[in-house]
């Protein structure tokens, strides 16, 4: 492959043998060197590398993510790096898409942005992501920060990458962040931030919902929080608020919310919840429409939780609209829904059921315009 730079891949992993052939074979075609930096491996992790004439170094793990990553790009040699988890892997497409990239790429950028899949839906089609930045120029000499939930500081000129990196974890959870956050607590170490917020998404996926909550509002607290990380910390303390059985806290930490910018579409869908649940369906439909109109603006680096502004708050509402007697309008929005999740069971037994009732009241469903358009709501009310 002729490409108009060098470009190594660095990794630090452990007991990664499950996942780590896929990664590394989904990167071959494009990497001049392979640095993996092994924390402890116990399975045949090395092996694997080995096969790929990775560089392979051990590090004593110490509980800092940021320390082990520096170290890994110590060690590269080539003009850029790339860097990936152990279960990462990118498909044929997005190989193709890196490859082009790579071909013809303009070394005055520093760093460059990709996607990174999360998780997708029953279709397959992608429900939660965000972009991370993977390749960086060398010679800038970027460095990790945090011991754990670590980030890459960079500066200079960026590019949005049109890739996407897949993350496919099948290794069990383990409660292994949480009790980094413990031991630093412990040794009383300062938490930034962005450590705080981090610390309650700990708590939080531990079910300790108290105590998230109490960090989450220390989060928000400081006043210093990237707005992102700020919107999502009070989405987290609506889903501790529910977990708890605590919902009638739900409305005012959202409205609370909306102090500091414009909602954020899930935050709009458990406010439909909300009111639906109180029976309050003119309130809940109003939220629902929000979350559509609702938005996620290219190259932002924040999570990007699609179904919360396509198919959630429009089967909602064909809901809504079907329990406040507006059938037409109920059609409409299953019909939206099916333009974002085609092959779902639920908008099947919708449409069998709209069919049937159409019958019964000897009437036609109404025409809708294809490609539907979430505007379009409004000729049917």
């Amino acid at each position: 492959m002729d490409k108009n730079i060098t470009l190594s891949l660095c990794m630090i992993v452990k007991d990664e043998a499950k996942t780590l052939e896929r990664c590394l074979s989904s990167v071959k075609s494009f990497i001049d060197e392979i640095i993996i930096v092994d924390t402890g491996s116990k399975d045949s992790t090395k092996d694997i590398a080995k096969k790929f004439n990775a560089k392979i170094y051990d590090f004593k793990w110490v509980n800092d993510f940021a320390l082990a990553r520096n170290f890994s790009f110590s060690k590269a040699t080539s003009e850029y790096i790339l860097w990936l988890d152990g279960d990462d892997f990118i498909d044929d497409k997005n190989i193709k898409n890196i490859e082009d990239l790579l071909c013809n790429f303009d070394k005055t950028y520093d760093y460059v942005s990709g996607e990174y899949i999360l998780s997708r839906n029953s279709n397959g089609e992608v429900s939660y992501s965000l972009r991370r930045n993977r390749i960086v120029k060398r010679s800038m000499n970027f460095k990790w920060i945090g011991h754990v939930h670590e980030y890459l500081e960079v500066y200079g000129k960026g590019m949005i990458g049109e890739f996407a990196i897949e993350h496919g974890k099948v290794k069990e959870y383990t409660d292994r962040n949480l009790q980094i956050f413990r031991d630093m607590e412990k040794k009383k170490l300062v938490f930034t931030p962005r450590d705080r917020l981090y610390y309650a998404n700990e708590l939080k996926d531990n079910a300790y919902y108290k105590e998230a909550v109490k960090n989450y509002k220390k989060f928000l607290g400081t006043k210093q929080g990237w707005i992102e990380d700020v919107k999502t910390a009070y989405s987290k303390i609506v889903d501790c608020y529910k977990l708890m059985d605590m919902k009638d806290k739900v409305p005012s930490i959202i409205f609370e919310s909306f102090q500091v910018d414009i909602p954020r579409a899930d935050l709009c869908c458990s406010l439909g919840e909300y009111y639906i649940e109180k029976s309050l369906i003119k309130q809940s439909a109003f939220w629902y429409r929000v979350a559509l109109d609702c938005r996620h603006e290219k190259g932002n680096p924040a999570p990007d939780l699609k179904d919360y502004y396509t198919w959630i708050p429009s089967l909602q509402l064909c809901l809504c609209y079907f329990k406040m007697g507006n059938l037409n309008c109920s059609y409409f929005f299953n019909e939206l829904a099916a333009s974002f999740i085609p092959n779902s069971e639920k908008i099947e037994y919708n449409r069998k059921y709209f069919k049937d009732e159409f019958n019964r009241r000897k009437i036609e469903p109404p025409k809708i315009n294809y490609p539907i358009k979430t505007s379009d709501y409004v000729e049917y009310l």
